[in-house]
């Protein structure tokens, strides 16, 4: 991140949350691919750092602070690390702006102080296996009886899914209404008819639990409702944006990190007795590659600003997610290109950071969605 963006606080902070994530956890993300999941010490150790209380209020255990500048160092700072797992950035930049937003004082004051301090980890429940980026597509329902919801359904490709202590889960309530019969309800995962099912074996990103949610019957109180019934749907793309942006943060972490690992691989590597990085197409390939991420930074650095400032536009976001992505499966290919053989190696990290950054361009919304956002704020 550009020195010019932070100030002294944000750069104490960026330390911080540097150290974390090259001593305490990357040490240990070899171990988490392999069990498909993260501890949840590590939870409680960011929850110690509070890492995961950023826009957590003060008054429930919290940092207070209303400033994206904290949330971006810490996707950064996870992904330049090469770390994938953890599940922090759906809390982080997903769920807690939900109950920012919507919550009652007595929702937060039950959930946000296990939260702050890892104790309680959070998931979104939206994608299901006939509605993933076409949200009105959902299927599960909520049914209102008495003091209750009866909730049916499922979900897939949930992040947080098998850890998560509770999900906020989009579920029509009226589907006769169209948008203006959604709800987002706060199921907790010791609910009677509430169970995950198992953790799906993905390409990439195998350290973060991804897994499918069922819902049979489930009795979710009055109370854990999310906000007003009838407004899910508009809840949804009011937070879309952040998560979008959140999305593009990471991409630009993981670019920044795989460029400084493949500068000093060709250093390093000899053919024909010099430095690889020392041939025109090295050259050129690390210069192009150097000038893009430039720019990627320059944009979403911004990105940041306008959010801040409660500027930042859906289109905006649209942009920063699909371009940044699309730039950073580009940049991973290149890098790996040029670690040869070796970056095909599972040891090095521009194989993990390769196979980890697919994804990015499928979910938040996938890329070709993003361009028909922007196409029609174009006016077609």
């Amino acid at each position: 991140m550009q020195k010019e963006y932070l100030e002294e606080e944000h750069i104490m902070f960026q330390e911080t949350v540097r150290e974390f994530f090259t001593k305490e956890v990357a040490p240990f993300e070899a171990q988490w691919e392999k069990d498909g999941q993260v501890s949840r010490e590590i939870w409680k150790r960011a929850g110690d750092l509070g890492i995961l209380a950023i826009d957590i209020p003060e008054e429930y255990g919290g940092l207070g602070l209303n400033d994206y500048r904290y949330n971006a160092i810490v996707l950064e700072e996870m992904s330049r690390a090469n770390i994938t797992g953890t599940g922090f950035g759906t809390q982080n930049e997903i769920v807690v702006p939900y109950l920012n937003h919507y919550c009652t004082p007595e929702q937060k004051a039950k959930f946000f102080p296990k939260m702050a301090a890892g104790e309680w980890i959070g998931a979104l429940a939206m994608s299901e296996p006939a509605a993933g980026s076409d949200l009105k597509g959902i299927r599960s329902t909520a049914i209102k009886q008495g003091d209750h919801y009866i909730l049916n359904g499922s979900k897939i490709f949930i992040t947080n899914g098998i850890m998560c202590d509770f999900a906020v889960t989009a579920v029509k309530t009226n589907p006769e209404l169209g948008s203006k019969g959604f709800a987002l309800l706060l199921v907790e995962s010791t609910f009677e008819g509430f169970t995950k099912g198992k953790n799906l074996d993905k390409i990439g990103m195998k350290s973060q639990d991804t897994a499918e949610l069922f819902f049979d019957n489930v009795k979710v109180p009055v109370e854990n409702l999310l906000g007003e019934d009838g407004k899910g749907f508009y809840y949804m793309m009011h937070n879309l944006p952040q998560e979008r942006l959140s999305i593009a943060f990471t991409a630009i972490g993981a670019m920044e990190g795989a460029l400084e690992w493949t500068i000093q691989y060709c250093q390093e590597r000899k053919a024909f007795g010099r430095s690889i990085g020392t041939f025109q197409n090295s050259r050129f390939k690390l210069a192009e590659m150097s000038t893009e991420i430039t720019i990627a930074r320059t944009f979403v650095d911004k990105c940041a600003i306008e959010l801040n400032e409660k500027r930042l536009t859906a289109e905006k976001a649209a942009m920063a997610k699909y371009w940044l992505t699309d730039l950073q499966f580009k940049i991973m290919d290149d890098c790996l290109q040029l670690h040869g053989g070796y970056g095909y190696m599972n040891e090095f990290a521009i194989a993990k950071a390769w196979r980890d950054a697919r994804v990015q361009r499928i979910y938040g919304g996938t890329n070709e969605i993003m361009k028909e956002i922007i196409g029609r704020s174009l006016g077609f």
